[in-house]
């Protein structure tokens, strides 16, 4: 147990840390939406959002935050339930993901409003965002905006496909965070779909075996 729950404080704490360090990098030193060109198919893009992962916007900041907290608790203590129940560790490793996915943004959401000032578009060429004290910044608790800058511009496609045509294959741009997120919770549904199979073929193999005893004969002792 204390082995679980230590390797799901070193995920969490992980992935947080560099998601911050990531997003404390990107808002201190770049305009927003200035581009970097690390290769033809990938960039460092600066943008933000008040919305949920990958930039997607159904619902306000305040409400989307409260949800995510509300969800990190739920998940902390379905966390907690499995590490009693002894589950297995890629498991708790998921788990730790999502909670640590959602955290990082919900950082994000709660301080940063309250302590860097507004990051000026990059055209403007003012530069950068910077800290300022507490409570003196471009917005207040929980209205602070999640900063991405992940973007795979991969390919476009063809020109003649009805609405997506010239577009983006994958136009997303998202963080550490929201990978973490992701990866998390794809990787969590496969390890439940591979116990669920190997279940199900337990419990097929089970029922052929009980099948075949049934209809072997019975053989009596000679009188």
């Amino acid at each position: 147990m204390r082995k679980r729950t230590l390797i799901a404080t070193i995920v969490v704490l992980s992935v947080i840390v560099i998601d911050q360090a990531v997003k404390f990098a990107v808002k201190t030193t770049m305009s927003l939406h200035e581009r970097i060109a690390v290769t033809s198919w990938f960039e460092i893009f600066f943008t933000e959002n008040r919305g949920m992962a990958f930039g997607m916007d159904f619902v306000g900041t305040m409400a989307l935050t409260l949800f995510r907290v509300v969800a990190i608790v739920f998940f902390i203590y379905y966390l907690a339930r499995l590490i009693r129940r002894k589950a297995s560790v890629p498991v708790i490793v998921c788990l730790a993901l999502v909670i640590a996915g959602a955290a990082g943004n919900v950082i994000d959401n709660c301080f940063y409003g309250l302590i860097f000032s507004e990051s000026p578009e990059a055209y403007f060429f003012q530069g950068p965002a910077s800290l300022v004290p507490f409570g003196q910044g471009y917005g207040d608790f929980l209205s602070g905006k999640v900063v991405d800058m992940f973007y795979f511009p991969l390919w476009q496609w063809p020109e003649w496909m009805p609405f997506v045509g010239g577009q983006m294959f994958f136009n997303a741009v998202f963080n550490v965070a929201d990978a973490a997120i992701t990866c998390g919770a794809v990787a969590l549904l496969i390890l439940y779909y591979v116990r669920a199979y190997r279940q199900s073929q337990a419990e097929k193999v089970a029922a052929q075996a009980e099948d075949a005893q049934s209809d072997a004969p019975i053989v009596k002792p000679n009188d």
